[in-house]
């Protein structure tokens, strides 16, 4: 539900259940950039695609007011801003429409994702292989600075029409970049992400999920992924920065 305050779109109290965590501790990056980025969305100007930058590991099972307008929105908690996004133009992913492979080889690629033995958030809800009610997903390393996984939506997925809620496509797009670093040497967490949803997926539609590393700069690192159907078309796309951190900070 959105309500009106003064000149303010306000988005009644949030709460990030556990299921939604990354680390132990707080919420998975991509899900908490995906509530104040698909906010901002709705209202923001034509062109323009949310970035959002999270300030604050997103506490679990605490009270968060989403406050949004045409120019920002913000996730903020008892005591401090947890989230912010901003509408940047749409160029800005120009360069996260990732050249795909087949689903076969998508899948043989699961079969190489290095989660399922050393994973620094096993709870992890887009990749974690111990939460079961997570979204499952494997990026595999192509050999090419590539990911790539695919994913069947759950049902319980859905929004009011049907189709996946954007939330947890910008969660979908968050594993798959995060995965083409080397995170047994680089441990790192979301920090920045910027997202184009064009399409959704029905619940059990065959997906394919890329992801690409794009560059390092000290402690950050710069990744992006895109989301298609069965049918090699873009659905979302996004790219990210990741900053290097100690794992047992967060867990």
């Amino acid at each position: 539900m959105v309500v009106r305050v003064g000149s303010m779109a306000r988005r009644e109290v949030v709460r990030i259940g556990r299921r939604f965590q990354g680390p132990a501790q707080s919420g998975n990056g991509g899900y908490t950039a995906g509530l104040v980025g698909t906010a901002l969305r709705e209202v923001a100007a034509a062109g323009t695609v949310p970035q959002v930058t999270l300030r604050l590991p997103p506490p679990l099972e605490v009270d968060l007011n989403l406050l949004v307008d045409s120019d920002e929105a913000k996730l903020v908690g008892p005591e401090s801003l947890t989230a912010g996004a901003i509408p940047v133009p749409a160029d800005v992913l120009a360069d996260a429409t990732i050249d795909p492979v087949s689903p076969e080889e998508a899948h043989a690629a699961e079969s190489l994702y290095r989660g399922l033995v050393n994973h620094p958030f096993p709870g992890c809800f887009g990749c974690g292989p111990a939460n079961p009610e997570g979204l499952q997903l494997r990026p595999g390393l192509l050999g090419d600075g590539r990911t790539a996984c695919t994913w069947h939506p759950a049902k319980d997925l859905v929004a009011a029409d049907g189709l996946v809620d954007p939330v947890y496509l910008w969660a979908a797009l968050d594993c798959p970049g995060g995965w083409s670093i080397d995170l047994e040497g680089r441990p790192s967490v979301l920090g920045q992400m910027t997202a184009a949803i064009d399409g959704r997926p029905s619940p059990g539609e065959l997906c394919l999920i890329m992801g690409r590393h794009l560059a390092e700069d000290g402690r950050k690192t710069y990744t992006a992924t895109t989301l298609y159907n069965a049918g090699g078309l873009v659905l979302a796309r996004a790219r990210h920065t990741w900053i290097t951190v100690d794992p047992a900070v967060f867990n």
